[in-house]
């Protein structure tokens, strides 16, 4: 969340900020400013009345008899009066933190200001679109492969789900190392995270309380997590670090109940409720925060140019960014069965926004009072999205898919999915 001090002191310039992402996320300011004011003045009278208490201890020393009883009613009066405003000071603070909870981050300055993703703006492609005829969307290629089974999964669980088969399953799983080898080369430690977490991690994270409707929650207070990011950030949760950076790659599926997103992408394993992802999440000191979010954007760019996926970066509007975000670059590939591009990664720097929830600080130096790291997260990718990905871009006309030379080693040998 944000700094407290800071935004009580900064009204006019939050609310300025925050209005760049939309009118409901400035609004979200209304109760903070006005027990902003409360908090003031209870901070100015309790000190005012402090001081009196320091000026009269001081006349005590050189008063007796009727006038020494007097001011000692007089002190303890002022020390009741100094003990209800802290009491009550505090109570306005920790509303002010709870409605602070419901705020956005701030867009950096570098973020382009806009309404919505029409807004966005294109920074780079790469690679060429492929040249295929008479392209067909990723449903048809699996299923007349009989590859993918969406009437047993809907049977079994309901809309929204799959049942991967044969050589498919085999290519979603290649896919996963795939991704994971890219990681190791580039720097990042492998964990393999709980994929159930208690509420404070999903606080920490920012998907609480604002977006709880998205979660899967289970009987016993545990949610599913929709994302790696929830338990790789808060693995240094309430911890003081020595050293920076540091950068985790983790694979885990992802839930979601994706409240709110009927009749969006319901055809197909694009929007499901339960999907497979790496996550690539960093650590730094905020000053690096920019620079860092470009190397990740590099990161997850590589498997892509890796798999010969024509894709493009998109830097989000502040209309368009995340919860949490301060800047967010998306990676979208193309896939021609569709006709369009659909975004495979989000790559976002949050500044010390997830870091202050979770309690996350670096010690800059020996001996120095310890400061917020920055947090940064980006998908290194969406597993399911790249196999679309490549079901669409590998198509032949006789039905089967060529698949790209760099997953054929973790393929066992098999470089065509086709009818068997």
């Amino acid at each position: 969340m944000l700094d407290l001090k800071w935004v009580v002191a900064n009204l006019p310039e939050v609310r300025r900020r925050l209005a760049t992402r939309n009118d409901a996320a400035a609004e979200a300011l209304a109760p903070i400013e006005a027990l902003s004011i409360e908090r003031r003045q209870l901070i100015l009278s309790s000190e005012t009345e402090r001081a009196e208490q320091k000026k009269a201890s001081e006349q005590m020393r050189t008063l007796k008899g009727e006038e020494q009883a007097q001011l000692r009613a007089r002190l303890k009066t002022l020390s009741d009066g100094v003990k209800e405003k802290d009491g009550r000071l505090k109570e306005v603070e920790e509303k002010i933190e709870a409605a602070l909870m419901t705020v956005p981050n701030l867009p950096h300055e570098s973020v382009p200001v806009g309404a919505s993703e029409h807004d966005n703006k294109v920074v780079r492609e790469w690679g060429a679109k492929p040249e295929v005829a008479n392209p067909r969307e990723h449903v048809e290629i699996g299923e007349k492969l009989g590859l993918l089974d969406f009437e047993r999964a809907t049977k079994v669980s309901g809309a929204r789900f799959v049942f991967y088969k044969g050589a498919l399953a085999r290519l979603e799983l290649a896919v996963v190392m795939f991704f994971l080898d890219n990681a190791r080369e580039r720097g990042y430690l492998e964990l393999l995270p709980p994929y159930l977490v208690n509420e404070g991690s999903m606080r920490g994270t920012g998907q609480l309380p604002k977006f709880e409707e998205d979660l899967f929650k289970t009987t016993n207070g545990y949610y599913l997590i929709p994302t790696a990011e929830v338990p790789v950030t808060n693995y240094h949760r309430d911890e003081i670090l020595s050293e920076l950076p540091l950068k985790y790659a983790a694979f885990s599926p992802c839930f979601r109940s994706e409240a709110g997103s009927a009749g969006k992408d319901t055809k197909g394993i694009i929007r499901q409720h339960q999907f497979h992802k790496v996550e690539l999440v960093r650590f730094e000191k905020p000053e690096k925060a920019m620079d860092a979010l470009e190397q990740l954007v590099q990161d997850a760019q590589a498997p892509l140019q890796k798999l010969g996926l024509h894709h493009r970066v998109i830097l989000l509007s502040s209309g368009d960014m995340g919860f949490s975000s301060e800047k967010t670059y998306d990676l979208e590939v193309w896939l021609p069965g569709q006709n369009t591009f659909r975004e495979i990664s989000s790559c976002s720097s949050f500044g010390e926004f997830q870091a202050r929830r979770a309690q996350i600080r670096f010690r800059p130096a020996p001996g120095e009072k310890p400061r917020f790291t920055a947090t940064l997260n980006g998908s290194g990718l969406a597993v399911g999205r790249t196999v679309v990905a490549i079901l669409e871009n590998g198509q032949h006309p006789d039905g089967s898919v060529v698949l790209p030379d760099a997953i054929r080693p973790y393929m066992g040998g098999i470089d065509r999915l086709k009818l068997r």
